[in-house]
């Protein structure tokens, strides 16, 4: 964990969720290579074998702590260990508490029936480990789409963090997923450790505080890598769950809609940043007239680090290419 002002140490859900992230890819890839060469098998088992312990420690399976979802709320929250021994779950809801969706991957019929080394250490962790494998989805069972699926999200769990992420208010903007909770604009998040407050409050632009370290994810502004991901999740979980799986979209509007529609939906919101809105005007330019306007500016796109959460003005660094050029595979 990383260590926090006062004592303790901060248990992260989005650095635990990028290991296992970081477990299904190597996984996966190492199925793709085993098909054409058995030595890659093993690999595939000890990655397979890393994702279930990450699985585990994220639940706390060993009972040392609390986990890092929250039943009652919906969604994974960090938990600081606090000095004395004890546990608290920080219930701030920001994309920290989505970053668990990454970690999925499927894999069709043919190439399981080609490792039969994974089949059998799988099998034997469902007898000997049910602990940890009830804590991710059943990957025997193709629900008649033929495709495997690994996720550290089962159904009915991903459903509820995607009723946070799909709320306007909360995480969705006009403009894609935001990266804290729009709920606290009104209603700021505090927490007391020593005799000190602790206040998140969401910022749609830049941060008005250093805490957490000023230019960070606890503030409020739409990220592009991270909504990008949360899209190509959303297409490998259709690619399982197929058009039978419907998630109301947006939260309380009654409509439901397929993970895919979400997904291309989301991207909908995502490139109107950049596209020209009723008005003829940029999201991404802020207003600037000269550079709405002017024929010299108008089709010349700047590639901000970060966007604003509520009006989708370019933030930061203008040419932040690196990552913010997803835009052109949405």
């Amino acid at each position: 964990g990383a260590p926090v002002p006062g004592g303790g140490f901060l248990e992260q859900a989005d650095g635990t969720s990028w290991m296992a992230m970081y477990a299904v890819n190597m996984m996966q890839i190492s199925i793709e290579l085993a098909v054409y060469n058995p030595v890659y098998e093993h690999m595939a088992i000890k990655f397979a074998e890393h994702f279930l312990y990450i699985a585990g420690s994220i639940a706390d399976v060993d009972g040392n702590s609390l986990g890092l979802w929250d039943d009652e709320d919906g969604f994974y929250y960090d938990l600081l260990q606090k000095e004395d021994g004890t546990h608290d779950r920080l219930r701030l809801r920001t994309l920290v508490g989505l970053i668990p969706m990454f970690a999925v991957i499927v894999f069709d019929e043919a190439k399981w029936n080609k490792l039969p080394g994974l089949k059998e250490r799988l099998d034997w962790f469902m007898e000997q480990r049910p602990d940890l494998v009830k804590l991710i989805s059943y990957w025997k069972d193709t629900k008649g789409s033929e495709q495997h699926l690994f996720s550290l999200l089962r159904g009915h769990r991903m459903k509820r963090l995607l009723k946070r992420m799909l709320d306007p208010a909360e995480f969705l903007s006009d403009y894609g997923i935001r990266s804290v909770s729009k709920e606290y604009e009104e209603h700021p998040y505090d927490y007391y450790l020593n005799g000190i407050d602790y206040r998140v409050r969401y910022n749609p632009a830049e941060s008005d505080s250093d805490m957490f370290g000023g230019n960070s994810n606890w503030r409020g502004p739409i990220w592009m890598p991270v909504n990008y991901l949360l899209i190509h999740s959303l297409h490998i979980f259709q690619e399982y769950y197929t058009d039978e799986f419907r998630v109301e979209y947006p939260t309380n509007s009654g409509n439901y809609h397929s993970l895919a529609e979400i997904a291309y939906a989301l991207s909908c919101r995502l490139k109107s940043i950049f596209l020209r809105n009723e008005k003829g005007e940029r999201p991404v330019f802020g207003g600037y007239e000269k550079l709405n306007h002017d024929p010299h500016f108008k089709d010349y796109i700047l590639f901000h680090e970060y966007f604003h959460g509520d009006s989708g003005k370019g933030l930061g660094a203008s040419h932040q290419t690196g990552w913010t050029g997803l835009a052109a595979l949405l």
